[in-house]
């Protein structure tokens, strides 16, 4: 997640909430010209939208039709127990010194004014937290009272009170929440059945499609905005299954959880984040398309949780240089950079250099990755997978774990001595093993030096990084990784696919021959 969307998420609620989206009208009607007239007569024609695409003259019957199913959240977060006295005993800051100094210098303030005290007895004690207040959106999704909102405004609350259209107000009580998509389930209790909304059942909207919102902005209650559909597949760093609709809209804080429509009055996404330089709204906000987001809440009104398939390995998309060491013709899939041990993937015989080109005959693309597809698959279920190993595909079938399942791997390494791709490499011998740090059972060769203008440098590699592989085969000796450039050379390959250890993960990366 970037700074700029953590900033804004702390804004909200005081805490951990993010400023939300909405939608700024916008749209025309743009032509281009056709090529396959130039080879004809005919005059050159531009191509327009249809006669009926015309700008709505309003959205007032959409908003009298689903405004009184969106409700204003209003929580008091959870406090963090400190003891008053602190670890240790000793002195505390004064009365709001700390929000002050996390303000500006981060959580570890400490770290600057301690004096290098900040072990487990730093020289300052933070105070005890207060419980903090925060505000959201939300809407109803049955008569029964279910609300969707953010996880992020709800998924912390000690309280929840929820306020309707109408002005009564209702205690709420959590039902589940999913971190890892952003997305709460509560509940009031009414003595009435209570209006609703659904969620609409289309695929996808179109981009350039009109978008109405609801929200709590600035705790001034049901405020409505729309807009278009600007894009989709965003990615902003939110998680692994970062997939959001791109609106534009004036949006602020408070709109978070609240639901974006189709001119049909059915959701098409919850408002959930951002991007924004100042912490204002300038046009560009993301929501959680409504085809993901109404799985995950079928899923929390069952269970009150979410269980995700898990297949044990690390990933990483293939790119143009990661293709050309592997001799593909394109970028395709995500090749695995590592085999969780004894995880789904180890028991069926996926291999460290594998790429994953589809789930159940679903493509692994950058629009559609492959965490996304095998968390749709529950655990416990057997997925297809589409394999490519050395040139070949195959099919394999796996069993899929949880994705709690997932454990902690002891980090791999290793070492060896001469120069290659503007590196100083050197063999694993115990001296260099307790120089870099490494495992005794660590495996490869180690970078003892690299020239900063090196392709290497300009690809992240650095000095105390572990070389595993070398265009898929295992090394131990410096000669290892010459004799990779050599053969990628006499194949005709333009680059040296590498396998690089760095602390406890693994990633591949692509090294061009000629300048080897």
């Amino acid at each position: 997640m970037t700074r700029k969307h953590a900033l804004l998420r702390k804004i909200e609620t005081g805490t951990v909430a993010s400023v939300i989206a909405a939608l700024m009208v916008a749209g025309a009607t743009v032509g281009y010209v056709s090529s396959s007239s130039a080879a004809t007569s005919e005059p050159t024609k531009a191509l327009s939208a249809p006669a009926n695409a015309a700008m709505p003259s309003g959205f007032s019957k959409i908003v009298e039709q689903v405004g009184p199913a969106v409700v204003s959240i209003v929580v008091t977060e959870k406090a963090e127990q400190v003891s008053a006295e602190g670890p240790q005993g000793g002195p505390q800051l004064p009365e709001g010194m700390q929000d002050y100094l996390e303000r500006f210098f981060g959580h570890d303030w400490q770290k600057r004014f301690d004096n290098g005290n900040n072990g487990d007895n730093p020289r300052w004690k933070p105070m005890p937290r207060r419980p903090q207040m925060g505000a959201g959106s939300g809407f109803i999704i049955d008569k029964d009272g279910y609300i969707v909102t953010n996880n992020h405004v709800a998924g912390n609350a000690s309280s929840i009170k929820v306020t309707l259209q109408d002005g009564n107000e209702y205690d709420a009580k959590l039902i589940g929440a999913d971190k890892l998509t952003d997305l709460a389930l509560i509940k009031i209790d009414a003595d009435k059945p209570l209006p609703y909304v659904a969620f609409s059942k289309e695929k996808a909207p179109k981009v350039g499609d009109w978008v109405v919102t609801i929200g709590n902005p600035f705790g001034l209650g049901n405020t409505v905005t729309a807009g278009i559909i600007s894009a989709h597949h965003r990615q902003i760093g939110e998680g692994p299954y970062d997939d959001f609709i791109q609106i534009d809209a004036p949006i602020n804080k408070g709109n978070s959880g609240g639901p974006a429509f189709n001119t049909k009055g059915e959701v098409i996404g919850i408002n959930t984040a951002i991007f924004s330089p100042t912490g204002g709204s300038v046009g560009i906000g993301f929501a959680i398309p409504a085809a993901s987001a109404s799985k995950i809440v079928a899923k929390l009104k069952e269970n009150g949780r979410v269980e995700r398939g898990w297949l044990g390995v690390e990933i990483q998309p293939v790119n143009n240089g990661i293709a050309e060491g592997l001799g593909l013709d394109k970028p395709e899939g995500a090749i695995v950079a590592r085999v969780i041990p004894d995880g789904p993937a180890d028991k069926a015989g996926v291999k460290s250099g594998d790429v994953i080109l589809s789930v159940n005959g679903e493509e692994v693309t950058p629009k559609r990755g492959l965490p996304s597809l095998v968390a749709a698959v529950s655990p416990g279920e057997k997925a297809k997978f589409q394999v490519l190993r050395n040139g070949k595909e195959k099919e394999m079938s796996i069993s899929l774990g949880t994705r709690e399942e997932q454990k902690q791997v002891a980090a791999l390494t290793s070492k060896g001595e001469k120069s290659a791709f503007g590196m100083k490499l050197s063999r694993l011998d115990p001296q260099t093993r307790e120089h870099f740090g490494l495992d005794s059972d660590a495996k490869g060769v180690v970078i003892t030096d690299i020239d900063p203008n090196s392709d290497a440098a300009a690809k992240g590699l650095e000095v105390g990084d572990v070389i595993v592989q070398a265009s898929g085969k295992s090394v131990d000796t410096p000669a290892d990784i010459e004799k990779s450039i050599a053969a990628a050379k006499d194949s005709h390959r333009k680059a040296v696919l590498l396998l690089v250890r760095k602390e406890n993960q693994q990633r591949y990366v692509a090294l061009p021959v000629r300048k080897a």
